[in-house]
């Protein structure tokens, strides 16, 4: 009899912490009690899946006309909606969608509109906020922003990694 309860009680036990796994979720870490811009870090459940995208950079603002000009990318704020569009539409084709972004790394090279050599940070933190911490996007994501000296192409000014995760259904 103390056998078939000990079976029991451990079969109870796998159930339970099966039970949680399938419960967790993906914790967003704001770093004060008011939420920010930012998140501070972002907690996954074990088997949470992860979609890791690699860079996504502007698209011209005519696709019909061959680029020749930082105009036909546009400036920091542009190419970052134009980044971020990209990266959205990547998301779609594998089933994701914005709100699943937990973290983004943003590169950007010196604005040429500029005389000191910097880039726009301000610019870039407009296009950002039209897709993170809005009404059809809640949700923001952990993020660090360097400036580069250099892109691939000639006109690009920002060039955006994301990662997104969904936790397990349940």
């Amino acid at each position: 009899m103390t056998h078939k309860w000990m079976l029991l009680g451990a079969a109870t036990a796998a159930l339970l912490v099966t039970a949680a796994a399938a419960n967790a979720q993906i914790v967003r870490h704001h770093s004060g009690p008011t939420p920010g811009m930012l998140l501070e870090s972002v907690t996954l459940p074990a088997n949470a899946e992860l979609l890791i995208l690699s860079g996504s950079i502007a698209s011209p603002i005519d696709p019909d006309k061959t680029p020749s000009s930082l105009a036909d990318y546009g400036d920091t704020k542009t190419q970052t909606i134009s980044a971020l569009n990209n990266i959205r539409n990547s998301l779609a084709k594998r089933g994701y969608s914005m709100s699943d972004v937990i973290k983004l790394t943003v590169f950007l090279t010196a604005d040429p509109s500029r005389s000191d050599g910097k880039m726009d940070f301000a610019g870039m933190n407009e296009g950002f906020r039209m897709f993170f911490g809005t009404a059809e996007n809640p949700n923001t994501v952990a993020r660090s922003t360097v400036q580069i000296s250099a892109l691939a192409g000639p006109y690009y000014l920002v060039e955006i990694e994301a990662t997104a995760a969904k936790a397990p259904s349940r």
